[in-house]
């Protein structure tokens, strides 16, 4: 199965693994899933460490150098993605998180969120 983790997954699996849900753990140590970040969830924690966010003060080249040690595949923005936001309703207004749900959507991958807001969207969506 292929598994796309939304930023604040990311960050919990890098550095604060308790924060983690019993439903989410067994799929991240499955070897048979498919982890996946997306470059937007890098993105995003660059801005928001920029802009002081206390959540975000992990470094993201080390957070990206470590998810990729560790298995996981990167998954670029492409303009297939971002011309599909446009289809998206009108749920969340993060801009990262709904780049998120229309990658998870164009590419067929699961997102996981635990964001009930984002767990909304149709699609291959799991709140977690």
């Amino acid at each position: 199965m292929k598994l796309l983790l939304d930023t604040h997954l990311l960050l919990w699996a890098a550095g604060s693994p308790s924060r983690l849900s019993a439903k989410v753990r067994p799929l991240l140590e499955d070897p048979l899933n498919e982890l996946f970040f997306s470059a937007a969830s890098v993105w995003e924690i660059v801005i928001k460490r920029g802009l002081g966010r206390s959540d975000f003060q992990v470094d993201a080249r080390v957070l990206r150098r470590g998810l990729l040690d560790n298995g996981y595949k990167e998954l670029a923005i492409t303009s297939e993605h971002t011309v599909s936001i446009d289809s998206l309703p009108s749920i969340h207004k993060d801009p990262f998180d709904r780049i998120l749900v229309a990658q998870a959507t164009v590419e067929g991958i699961i997102l996981l969120t635990a964001d009930a807001l984002v767990a909304k969207y149709p699609g291959p969506i799991r709140q977690i």
